[in-house]
């Protein structure tokens, strides 16, 4: 599109690209959140009750689930900057159901991990 059609939507394109960033950092903290297991699965004494395959699952699950978040933030942010010049837009409704099955599988392995680990100590 040319600058004088997007100068037109310029409060829309900020808020896709505030949109955008947040979901950059979503992505971060879950990505975080793998990493926080296995930190505190190697540096605490809870290596010695659990197989550290749970902990390596749970901080690789969470890499590729921050991955795919921003895979698909990135879609979505070109998508409706075209929608929006073109005045088609409409909401996400795929990536809200994608992250709460996200945060739901996160919490439910790490409701998991400290099952094990209360039944082993």
């Amino acid at each position: 599109m040319n600058q004088t059609n997007e100068s037109k939507y310029i409060q829309q394109h900020l808020a896709n690209e505030r949109t955008y960033l947040a979901w950059i950092r979503t992505a971060i903290a879950i990505i975080g959140i793998g990493f926080l297991a296995t930190t505190l699965h190697f540096n605490t004494p809870l290596h010695e009750y659990m197989d550290n395959a749970l902990a390596m699952f749970i901080s690789g699950f969470s890499l590729v689930l921050g991955l795919l978040t921003i895979i698909l933030a990135t879609y979505i942010y070109f998508r409706n900057r075209k929608t929006i010049n073109t005045q088609t837009f409409h909401s996400s409704f795929k990536i809200i159901v994608y992250m709460t099955v996200v945060v739901f599988m996160i919490l439910i392995l790490f409701m998991v991990y400290y099952s094990v680990l209360l039944l082993n100590t």
